[in-house]
Protein backbone atom coordinates (compact mmCIF):
# COMPACT_ATOMS: atom_id res chain seq x y z
CA UNK A 1 0.00 0.00 0.00
CA UNK A 2 1.38 3.32 -0.70
CA UNK A 3 0.84 6.72 0.95
CA UNK A 4 0.83 9.67 -1.40
CA UNK A 5 2.33 12.80 0.15
CA UNK A 6 -0.32 15.65 0.09
CA UNK A 7 1.73 17.94 -2.28
CA UNK A 8 1.53 15.61 -5.13
CA UNK A 9 -1.20 17.19 -7.09
CA UNK A 10 0.31 20.39 -6.58
CA UNK A 11 3.94 19.29 -8.23
CA UNK A 12 2.02 17.22 -10.68
CA UNK A 13 -0.02 20.98 -11.80
CA UNK A 14 3.17 23.01 -11.62
CA UNK A 15 5.24 20.49 -13.91
CA UNK A 16 2.90 20.33 -16.17
CA UNK A 17 1.91 24.01 -16.60
CA UNK A 18 6.04 24.43 -16.64
CA UNK A 19 5.75 22.09 -19.24
CA UNK A 20 3.27 23.89 -21.36
CA UNK A 21 4.99 27.09 -21.05
CA UNK A 22 8.00 25.92 -21.92
CA UNK A 23 6.82 24.37 -25.27
CA UNK A 24 4.83 27.60 -25.39
CA UNK A 25 8.10 29.12 -25.60
CA UNK A 26 9.96 26.74 -27.98
CA UNK A 27 6.72 27.53 -30.33
CA UNK A 28 6.83 30.79 -30.04
CA UNK A 29 10.63 30.82 -30.79
CA UNK A 30 10.34 28.63 -33.51
CA UNK A 31 7.47 31.23 -35.12
CA UNK A 32 9.77 33.83 -34.78
CA UNK A 33 12.21 32.29 -36.15
CA UNK A 34 10.23 31.46 -38.91
CA UNK A 35 9.15 34.99 -39.06
CA UNK A 36 12.26 36.14 -39.15
CA UNK A 37 13.55 33.66 -42.20
CA UNK A 38 10.61 34.78 -44.41
CA UNK A 39 11.78 38.63 -43.25
CA UNK A 40 15.28 37.74 -43.87
CA UNK A 41 13.48 36.28 -46.93
CA UNK A 42 11.87 39.53 -48.25
CA UNK A 43 14.54 41.56 -47.65
CA UNK A 44 16.80 39.68 -49.84
CA UNK A 45 14.26 39.64 -52.53
CA UNK A 46 13.30 43.03 -51.99
CA UNK A 47 16.82 44.09 -52.26
CA UNK A 48 17.56 41.94 -55.40
CA UNK A 49 14.69 43.68 -56.93
CA UNK A 50 15.76 47.01 -56.68
CA UNK A 51 19.33 45.78 -57.20
CA UNK A 52 17.49 44.49 -60.65
CA UNK A 53 15.86 47.66 -61.13
CA UNK A 54 18.51 50.00 -60.69
CA UNK A 55 20.98 47.81 -62.97
CA UNK A 56 18.11 48.34 -65.67
CA UNK A 57 17.81 51.42 -64.94
CA UNK A 58 21.06 52.03 -65.15
CA UNK A 59 21.00 49.75 -68.62
CA UNK A 60 17.93 52.47 -69.80
CA UNK A 61 19.97 55.60 -68.74
CA UNK A 62 22.92 54.23 -71.20
CA UNK A 63 21.17 53.24 -73.75
CA UNK A 64 17.99 56.10 -74.01
CA UNK A 65 17.98 59.68 -73.02
CA UNK A 66 14.42 61.71 -72.73
CA UNK A 67 14.34 64.25 -75.27
CA UNK A 68 11.70 67.12 -74.06
CA UNK A 69 9.42 68.24 -76.80
CA UNK A 70 7.49 70.41 -75.72
CA UNK A 71 10.97 72.42 -74.10
CA UNK A 72 12.16 72.17 -77.81
CA UNK A 73 9.09 73.50 -79.63
CA UNK A 74 9.10 76.43 -76.95
CA UNK A 75 12.37 77.68 -78.13
CA UNK A 76 11.87 77.71 -81.26
CA UNK A 77 8.56 79.60 -81.03
CA UNK A 78 10.29 82.65 -78.67
CA UNK A 79 12.40 83.07 -81.67
CA UNK A 80 9.71 85.03 -83.57
CA UNK A 81 7.79 86.76 -80.18
CA UNK A 82 7.97 89.97 -79.53
CA UNK A 83 10.89 89.60 -76.91
CA UNK A 84 13.84 91.89 -77.49
CA UNK A 85 17.14 90.84 -77.73
CA UNK A 86 19.90 91.15 -74.54
CA UNK A 87 21.73 94.08 -75.00
CA UNK A 88 25.37 93.39 -75.87
CA UNK A 89 27.67 93.83 -72.81
CA UNK A 90 29.96 92.13 -71.87
CA UNK A 91 33.50 92.84 -69.37
CA UNK A 92 36.63 90.99 -68.45
CA UNK A 93 35.43 90.90 -64.95
CA UNK A 94 31.93 89.78 -65.83
CA UNK A 95 33.74 86.55 -67.65
CA UNK A 96 35.90 86.07 -64.31
CA UNK A 97 39.13 86.32 -66.35
CA UNK A 98 42.06 88.50 -64.97
CA UNK A 99 42.43 91.74 -66.50
CA UNK A 100 46.07 92.13 -65.33
CA UNK A 101 46.90 89.03 -68.39
CA UNK A 102 46.96 91.39 -71.66
CA UNK A 103 47.79 87.68 -73.29
CA UNK A 104 43.74 86.41 -72.20
CA UNK A 105 41.43 87.97 -74.49
CA UNK A 106 37.46 86.96 -74.41
CA UNK A 107 34.26 88.32 -76.35
CA UNK A 108 30.84 87.87 -76.63
CA UNK A 109 29.64 84.87 -78.92
CA UNK A 110 26.03 84.66 -80.35
CA UNK A 111 23.63 82.91 -82.34
CA UNK A 112 22.34 84.37 -85.29
CA UNK A 113 18.79 83.60 -84.44
CA UNK A 114 19.44 86.75 -81.76
CA UNK A 115 19.95 89.22 -84.25
CA UNK A 116 16.80 88.16 -86.20
CA UNK A 117 14.74 91.19 -84.90
CA UNK A 118 18.35 93.58 -85.51
CA UNK A 119 18.03 93.48 -89.11
CA UNK A 120 15.16 92.99 -91.41
CA UNK A 121 14.60 89.54 -91.73
CA UNK A 122 13.17 87.31 -94.55
CA UNK A 123 11.88 84.52 -92.86
CA UNK A 124 8.35 84.67 -91.39
CA UNK A 125 8.09 81.75 -89.39
CA UNK A 126 9.89 78.88 -88.45
CA UNK A 127 9.63 76.92 -91.23
CA UNK A 128 11.35 78.99 -93.57
CA UNK A 129 13.83 79.43 -91.15
CA UNK A 130 15.03 75.87 -91.19
CA UNK A 131 14.64 75.96 -94.78
CA UNK A 132 17.16 79.29 -95.08
CA UNK A 133 19.72 77.78 -92.19
CA UNK A 134 19.71 74.63 -94.77
CA UNK A 135 20.10 75.90 -97.89
CA UNK A 136 23.24 78.41 -96.26
CA UNK A 137 24.63 75.18 -94.76
CA UNK A 138 24.57 72.95 -98.06
CA UNK A 139 26.55 75.44 -100.10
CA UNK A 140 28.89 75.63 -96.96
CA UNK A 141 29.63 72.70 -96.72
CA UNK A 142 30.09 71.82 -100.63
CA UNK A 143 32.47 75.02 -100.64
CA UNK A 144 34.54 73.18 -97.83
CA UNK A 145 34.36 69.97 -99.73
CA UNK A 146 35.48 71.77 -102.80
CA UNK A 147 38.21 73.09 -101.04
CA UNK A 148 39.60 69.94 -99.50
CA UNK A 149 39.28 68.20 -102.80
CA UNK A 150 41.85 70.91 -104.81
CA UNK A 151 43.92 70.15 -101.96
CA UNK A 152 44.47 66.76 -102.04
CA UNK A 153 44.36 67.09 -105.68
CA UNK A 154 47.49 69.02 -105.45
CA UNK A 155 45.67 72.00 -107.36
CA UNK A 156 46.12 75.35 -104.80
CA UNK A 157 43.93 78.38 -105.66
CA UNK A 158 47.01 80.17 -105.92
CA UNK A 159 47.35 79.07 -109.22
CA UNK A 160 44.53 81.06 -110.44
CA UNK A 161 45.75 84.07 -112.60
CA UNK A 162 45.27 87.38 -110.50
CA UNK A 163 43.09 89.25 -113.02
CA UNK A 164 40.47 86.76 -111.48
CA UNK A 165 40.75 89.73 -109.18
CA UNK A 166 39.12 92.49 -111.70
CA UNK A 167 36.21 89.72 -112.86
CA UNK A 168 35.09 87.45 -110.21
CA UNK A 169 32.27 85.23 -110.57
CA UNK A 170 28.57 86.16 -109.08
CA UNK A 171 26.19 84.38 -106.92
CA UNK A 172 22.82 84.90 -105.26
CA UNK A 173 23.33 81.69 -102.82
CA UNK A 174 25.50 82.73 -99.15
CA UNK A 175 28.86 80.79 -98.85
CA UNK A 176 28.57 80.05 -95.06
CA UNK A 177 26.37 79.02 -92.48
CA UNK A 178 27.43 82.32 -90.50
CA UNK A 179 25.38 80.50 -87.70
CA UNK A 180 27.62 81.88 -84.46
CA UNK A 181 28.84 86.06 -84.10
CA UNK A 182 31.48 87.59 -81.92
CA UNK A 183 31.25 91.36 -81.85
CA UNK A 184 34.92 92.55 -81.80
CA UNK A 185 36.29 96.02 -81.91
CA UNK A 186 38.14 97.69 -85.45
CA UNK A 187 40.68 100.50 -86.03
CA UNK A 188 41.07 103.76 -83.69
CA UNK A 189 39.03 104.44 -82.19
CA UNK A 190 37.57 101.37 -81.94
CA UNK A 191 34.16 100.42 -84.01
CA UNK A 192 32.48 98.00 -82.86
CA UNK A 193 31.55 95.09 -85.72
CA UNK A 194 29.53 91.80 -85.58
CA UNK A 195 32.07 88.95 -87.33
CA UNK A 196 31.46 85.31 -88.55
CA UNK A 197 33.37 83.37 -86.49
CA UNK A 198 34.48 80.35 -88.61
CA UNK A 199 37.40 77.84 -87.58
CA UNK A 200 37.14 76.39 -91.71
CA UNK A 201 38.92 79.70 -92.72
CA UNK A 202 42.12 81.42 -92.53
CA UNK A 203 41.33 85.30 -93.33
CA UNK A 204 39.21 87.70 -91.68
CA UNK A 205 37.54 90.49 -93.43
CA UNK A 206 35.21 93.02 -93.30
CA UNK A 207 33.36 95.17 -95.91
CA UNK A 208 35.21 98.23 -96.23
CA UNK A 209 33.76 101.91 -97.93
CA UNK A 210 34.01 102.72 -100.65
CA UNK A 211 31.80 100.48 -101.83
CA UNK A 212 31.73 98.35 -105.24
CA UNK A 213 29.32 95.96 -104.57
CA UNK A 214 28.15 95.15 -100.91
CA UNK A 215 25.62 92.85 -99.26
CA UNK A 216 23.17 94.61 -96.31
CA UNK A 217 24.64 94.08 -92.92
CA UNK A 218 23.40 95.14 -89.55
CA UNK A 219 25.10 98.11 -88.93
CA UNK A 220 27.38 101.01 -90.74
CA UNK A 221 30.13 99.92 -93.25
CA UNK A 222 33.27 100.12 -91.87
CA UNK A 223 35.19 103.66 -93.06
CA UNK A 224 38.54 103.06 -92.94
CA UNK A 225 39.69 106.98 -93.16
CA UNK A 226 38.20 106.94 -89.27
CA UNK A 227 40.68 104.89 -87.82
CA UNK A 228 44.38 105.90 -87.32
CA UNK A 229 45.82 102.51 -87.17
CA UNK A 230 44.80 101.59 -90.69
CA UNK A 231 47.37 100.57 -92.91
CA UNK A 232 47.80 99.13 -96.46
CA UNK A 233 50.05 95.89 -96.83
CA UNK A 234 52.53 96.65 -99.69
CA UNK A 235 52.85 93.95 -102.69
CA UNK A 236 56.06 93.14 -101.41
CA UNK A 237 55.45 92.07 -97.56
CA UNK A 238 55.69 88.80 -96.28
CA UNK A 239 51.60 88.57 -95.15
CA UNK A 240 50.89 89.68 -98.68
CA UNK A 241 53.30 86.83 -100.12
CA UNK A 242 51.07 84.25 -97.96
CA UNK A 243 47.87 84.70 -99.36
CA UNK A 244 46.70 81.91 -102.01
CA UNK A 245 45.31 84.61 -104.20
CA UNK A 246 46.76 88.27 -104.92
CA UNK A 247 47.83 90.95 -107.21
CA UNK A 248 49.14 94.54 -107.04
CA UNK A 249 48.10 97.54 -107.65
CA UNK A 250 49.59 101.15 -107.27
CA UNK A 251 52.11 99.28 -104.68
CA UNK A 252 49.08 97.94 -102.57
CA UNK A 253 48.21 94.50 -101.93
CA UNK A 254 45.16 92.68 -103.05
CA UNK A 255 43.48 90.28 -102.12
CA UNK A 256 40.85 87.76 -102.96
CA UNK A 257 38.84 84.71 -101.17
CA UNK A 258 36.97 82.92 -103.03
CA UNK A 259 34.27 80.08 -101.81
CA UNK A 260 32.89 76.73 -103.43
CA UNK A 261 29.63 78.14 -104.79
CA UNK A 262 30.89 81.27 -106.50
CA UNK A 263 30.87 83.86 -103.50
CA UNK A 264 33.56 86.00 -103.10
CA UNK A 265 35.29 88.87 -101.40
CA UNK A 266 38.01 91.05 -103.04
CA UNK A 267 39.38 94.20 -101.33
CA UNK A 268 42.84 95.65 -100.41
CA UNK A 269 44.79 93.25 -97.66
CA UNK A 270 45.51 95.77 -94.28
CA UNK A 271 46.97 95.81 -90.54
CA UNK A 272 44.42 97.28 -88.34
CA UNK A 273 44.18 97.13 -84.70
CA UNK A 274 41.29 94.31 -83.04
CA UNK A 275 39.59 94.82 -79.73
CA UNK A 276 38.44 91.69 -77.57
CA UNK A 277 37.15 93.00 -74.20
CA UNK A 278 39.29 94.93 -72.10
CA UNK A 279 42.48 93.98 -74.47
CA UNK A 280 43.40 94.58 -77.95
CA UNK A 281 46.30 93.56 -80.58
CA UNK A 282 47.50 95.67 -83.20
CA UNK A 283 49.09 94.83 -86.56
CA UNK A 284 46.35 92.52 -87.56
CA UNK A 285 46.11 91.65 -91.04
CA UNK A 286 42.50 90.80 -92.67
CA UNK A 287 40.99 91.72 -95.84
CA UNK A 288 38.90 95.47 -96.82
CA UNK A 289 36.48 94.51 -98.95
CA UNK A 290 34.88 96.77 -101.70
CA UNK A 291 33.56 94.19 -103.44
CA UNK A 292 31.45 91.43 -102.02
CA UNK A 293 29.15 88.99 -103.04
CA UNK A 294 26.44 85.88 -101.86
CA UNK A 295 28.33 85.90 -98.33
CA UNK A 296 27.30 86.23 -94.81
CA UNK A 297 23.72 88.50 -94.69
CA UNK A 298 24.00 90.64 -91.68
CA UNK A 299 27.28 90.35 -90.39
CA UNK A 300 30.27 92.75 -91.21
CA UNK A 301 33.18 90.13 -92.23
CA UNK A 302 34.47 86.94 -90.73
CA UNK A 303 36.99 86.16 -88.35
CA UNK A 304 39.09 82.89 -89.22
CA UNK A 305 39.74 81.24 -87.03
CA UNK A 306 41.60 77.87 -89.08
CA UNK A 307 45.02 76.60 -88.50
CA UNK A 308 46.61 78.65 -91.60
CA UNK A 309 49.40 81.13 -91.11
CA UNK A 310 47.17 84.30 -91.57
CA UNK A 311 44.65 83.21 -89.50
CA UNK A 312 43.75 85.24 -86.75
CA UNK A 313 44.95 82.73 -83.94
CA UNK A 314 48.27 82.74 -85.77
CA UNK A 315 48.49 86.26 -85.62
CA UNK A 316 48.19 86.54 -82.39
CA UNK A 317 50.67 83.89 -81.59
CA UNK A 318 47.46 82.14 -78.96
CA UNK A 319 48.84 78.90 -77.70
CA UNK A 320 44.96 77.60 -77.51
CA UNK A 321 41.39 79.34 -78.16
CA UNK A 322 38.06 78.04 -77.33
CA UNK A 323 34.09 78.87 -77.53
CA UNK A 324 30.99 77.70 -76.46
CA UNK A 325 28.13 77.64 -78.85
CA UNK A 326 24.37 78.39 -77.19
CA UNK A 327 21.80 76.36 -78.85
CA UNK A 328 20.69 78.03 -82.09
CA UNK A 329 17.14 79.41 -81.21
CA UNK A 330 18.39 81.39 -78.16
CA UNK A 331 19.41 84.95 -77.63
CA UNK A 332 21.66 83.82 -74.85
CA UNK A 333 25.26 84.78 -75.33
CA UNK A 334 28.52 83.01 -74.70
CA UNK A 335 32.37 83.78 -75.17
CA UNK A 336 35.08 83.32 -77.65
CA UNK A 337 38.56 83.09 -75.52
CA UNK A 338 42.05 83.14 -76.47
CA UNK A 339 44.86 81.79 -73.98
CA UNK A 340 42.35 80.76 -71.04
CA UNK A 341 42.68 77.82 -69.25
CA UNK A 342 40.79 74.27 -70.96
CA UNK A 343 38.51 72.89 -68.39
CA UNK A 344 39.58 70.51 -66.08
CA UNK A 345 36.95 68.33 -66.87
CA UNK A 346 37.46 68.25 -70.96
CA UNK A 347 36.81 65.25 -72.57
CA UNK A 348 40.46 64.77 -74.86
CA UNK A 349 40.67 64.00 -78.00
CA UNK A 350 44.17 64.10 -80.80
CA UNK A 351 44.30 67.66 -82.70
CA UNK A 352 45.16 66.00 -85.73
CA UNK A 353 46.68 68.13 -89.03
CA UNK A 354 46.34 67.04 -92.98
CA UNK A 355 49.61 68.23 -94.46
CA UNK A 356 47.40 68.69 -97.66
CA UNK A 357 45.45 71.88 -96.19
CA UNK A 358 46.49 73.43 -93.03
CA UNK A 359 43.29 75.02 -92.64
CA UNK A 360 41.02 72.77 -90.86
CA UNK A 361 40.95 71.43 -87.90
CA UNK A 362 40.88 67.78 -87.62
CA UNK A 363 39.80 65.48 -84.41
CA UNK A 364 41.08 61.86 -84.16
CA UNK A 365 37.42 60.53 -83.98
CA UNK A 366 36.96 56.42 -83.89
CA UNK A 367 33.68 55.93 -83.96
CA UNK A 368 29.69 56.49 -83.30
CA UNK A 369 28.03 54.59 -80.66
CA UNK A 370 24.42 54.73 -80.65
CA UNK A 371 21.95 53.54 -77.83
CA UNK A 372 25.20 52.48 -76.15
CA UNK A 373 26.43 50.22 -78.94
CA UNK A 374 29.07 50.60 -81.11
CA UNK A 375 27.78 50.86 -84.53
CA UNK A 376 29.68 48.46 -87.24
CA UNK A 377 31.97 51.13 -89.07
CA UNK A 378 35.54 50.59 -90.48
CA UNK A 379 37.94 52.29 -88.80
CA UNK A 380 39.70 53.72 -91.82
CA UNK A 381 36.37 55.54 -92.49
CA UNK A 382 37.43 58.61 -89.83
CA UNK A 383 41.13 58.36 -90.65
CA UNK A 384 43.24 60.91 -92.89
CA UNK A 385 44.52 58.93 -95.83
CA UNK A 386 48.08 59.25 -97.16
CA UNK A 387 46.90 60.95 -100.05
CA UNK A 388 45.14 63.77 -97.46
CA UNK A 389 41.91 62.39 -98.24
CA UNK A 390 39.09 61.60 -95.40
CA UNK A 391 39.46 62.73 -91.85
CA UNK A 392 36.88 64.47 -89.60
CA UNK A 393 37.12 68.12 -89.08
CA UNK A 394 35.52 70.39 -86.00
CA UNK A 395 33.80 73.19 -88.25
CA UNK A 396 31.89 76.05 -86.34
CA UNK A 397 30.70 77.03 -89.27
CA UNK A 398 28.95 74.32 -90.12
CA UNK A 399 25.70 73.82 -88.51
CA UNK A 400 24.37 69.97 -89.41
CA UNK A 401 26.96 67.17 -89.03
CA UNK A 402 27.93 65.51 -92.27
CA UNK A 403 29.43 62.03 -92.22
CA UNK A 404 30.88 59.35 -95.13
CA UNK A 405 27.90 58.10 -96.63
CA UNK A 406 28.41 54.76 -95.39
CA UNK A 407 28.91 56.00 -92.19
CA UNK A 408 25.64 57.85 -92.02
CA UNK A 409 23.48 55.47 -93.46
CA UNK A 410 24.70 52.66 -90.41
CA UNK A 411 24.25 55.15 -87.70
CA UNK A 412 20.67 56.14 -89.14
CA UNK A 413 19.50 52.50 -89.18
CA UNK A 414 20.82 51.73 -86.05
CA UNK A 415 19.03 55.41 -84.05
CA UNK A 416 15.49 54.32 -86.16
CA UNK A 417 16.10 50.07 -85.02
CA UNK A 418 16.16 51.55 -81.29
CA UNK A 419 13.90 54.27 -81.91
CA UNK A 420 11.00 51.65 -82.95
CA UNK A 421 9.32 50.95 -79.31
CA UNK A 422 9.40 54.68 -78.29
CA UNK A 423 8.81 56.77 -81.34
CA UNK A 424 6.52 56.87 -84.28
CA UNK A 425 7.38 55.18 -87.31
CA UNK A 426 9.21 57.87 -89.10
CA UNK A 427 7.45 60.88 -91.65
CA UNK A 428 8.68 61.88 -94.44
CA UNK A 429 11.91 63.85 -94.50
CA UNK A 430 12.22 67.85 -94.76
CA UNK A 431 14.96 69.28 -97.27
CA UNK A 432 18.49 67.24 -96.40
CA UNK A 433 17.18 65.31 -93.42
CA UNK A 434 16.04 61.99 -94.46
CA UNK A 435 14.93 60.57 -90.94
CA UNK A 436 12.16 62.85 -89.42
CA UNK A 437 9.37 62.12 -86.99
CA UNK A 438 5.87 63.84 -86.12
CA UNK A 439 5.88 64.40 -82.43
CA UNK A 440 3.13 66.74 -82.12
CA UNK A 441 0.98 64.71 -79.54
CA UNK A 442 4.03 64.38 -77.12
CA UNK A 443 5.83 66.37 -74.34
CA UNK A 444 8.78 64.12 -74.12
CA UNK A 445 9.92 60.65 -76.06
CA UNK A 446 12.67 58.56 -75.00
CA UNK A 447 15.41 58.56 -77.87
CA UNK A 448 18.25 56.19 -77.97
CA UNK A 449 21.62 57.87 -76.75
CA UNK A 450 24.02 58.99 -79.52
CA UNK A 451 27.88 59.28 -78.53
CA UNK A 452 31.24 60.48 -80.43
CA UNK A 453 33.99 58.21 -79.75
CA UNK A 454 37.46 59.60 -80.16
CA UNK A 455 41.34 57.91 -80.36
CA UNK A 456 42.23 57.45 -76.50
CA UNK A 457 38.70 56.03 -75.41
CA UNK A 458 37.31 59.06 -74.18
CA UNK A 459 33.66 59.53 -75.29
CA UNK A 460 31.25 62.56 -75.91
CA UNK A 461 27.62 61.51 -75.17
CA UNK A 462 25.47 64.63 -76.99
CA UNK A 463 22.14 65.56 -75.42
CA UNK A 464 19.23 64.20 -77.35
CA UNK A 465 18.49 67.87 -78.23
CA UNK A 466 21.72 67.92 -80.35
CA UNK A 467 20.49 65.10 -82.35
CA UNK A 468 16.84 65.49 -82.95
CA UNK A 469 15.78 68.71 -83.58
CA UNK A 470 12.63 70.43 -84.92
CA UNK A 471 12.54 71.82 -88.15
CA UNK A 472 9.21 73.65 -87.73
CA UNK A 473 7.01 74.78 -84.72
CA UNK A 474 4.51 72.63 -84.57
CA UNK A 475 6.33 69.28 -83.59
CA UNK A 476 8.02 67.81 -86.85
CA UNK A 477 11.20 66.70 -85.87
CA UNK A 478 14.47 65.28 -87.49
CA UNK A 479 17.41 63.24 -86.89
CA UNK A 480 20.35 65.69 -87.92
CA UNK A 481 23.39 64.24 -89.19
CA UNK A 482 23.46 63.58 -92.62
CA UNK A 483 25.84 61.89 -95.55
CA UNK A 484 28.79 63.99 -97.04
CA UNK A 485 29.06 63.84 -100.69
CA UNK A 486 32.91 63.82 -100.44
CA UNK A 487 35.34 61.62 -98.20
CA UNK A 488 35.91 64.31 -95.46
CA UNK A 489 33.19 64.22 -92.14
CA UNK A 490 32.36 67.41 -90.47
CA UNK A 491 31.34 68.11 -86.58
CA UNK A 492 28.76 71.21 -86.98
CA UNK A 493 27.84 73.47 -84.70
CA UNK A 494 24.41 72.03 -83.82
CA UNK A 495 26.04 68.90 -82.48
CA UNK A 496 28.43 71.26 -80.29
CA UNK A 497 25.63 73.09 -78.82
CA UNK A 498 26.25 73.69 -75.26
CA UNK A 499 29.80 72.31 -75.21
CA UNK A 500 32.84 74.49 -74.74
CA UNK A 501 35.27 73.31 -77.41
CA UNK A 502 39.00 73.75 -76.58
CA UNK A 503 41.73 74.06 -79.33
CA UNK A 504 45.13 73.47 -77.09
CA UNK A 505 47.11 74.49 -80.16
CA UNK A 506 50.43 74.23 -78.70
CA UNK A 507 49.84 70.71 -77.31
CA UNK A 508 47.76 69.66 -80.29
CA UNK A 509 44.41 68.57 -78.02
CA UNK A 510 40.95 69.03 -78.56
CA UNK A 511 38.59 69.15 -75.06
CA UNK A 512 34.95 68.70 -75.31
CA UNK A 513 33.31 69.89 -71.95
CA UNK A 514 29.60 70.03 -72.00
CA UNK A 515 27.82 73.21 -69.88
CA UNK A 516 30.42 75.50 -70.57
CA UNK A 517 28.78 77.99 -71.63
Amino acid sequence: MHILSPSFPVCLCSQRREEKRREKKRKEEKRGRNNMAKFQTTIFFSFLLSIIALSQALHYNKHFEVLDVSASLLQARRVFSAQKPAPYTVTLQSLGLRTGNSSTFSLTLRSRSSLLQRYQRAVKNYTSLTLSRLERDEARVQSLLSRHSLSVSGFSTSDLEPEQLESPVTSGISQGSGEYFARVGLGSPAKEIYMVIDTGSDISWLQCQPCTDCYQQTGPIFNPASSSTYRKLTCDSQRCAALQVSACRTDTCLYQVSYGDGSYTVGDFVTETMSFGGGSVSDVALGCGHDNEGLFVAADGLLGLGGGSLSLTSQIRATSFSYCLVHRDSSASSTLEFNAAQPSDSILAPLLRNSLISTYHYVGLTGINVGGQPVDIPASTFEIGGDGKGGVIVDSGTAVTRLRTEAYNAIRDAFVAMSSQNLPSPTTGFALFDTCYDLSSKTSVSVPTVSLQFAGGRTLRLPPSNYLIPVDDAGKFCFAFAPSSGSLSIIGNVQQQGTRVSYDLANKIVGFSPNKC
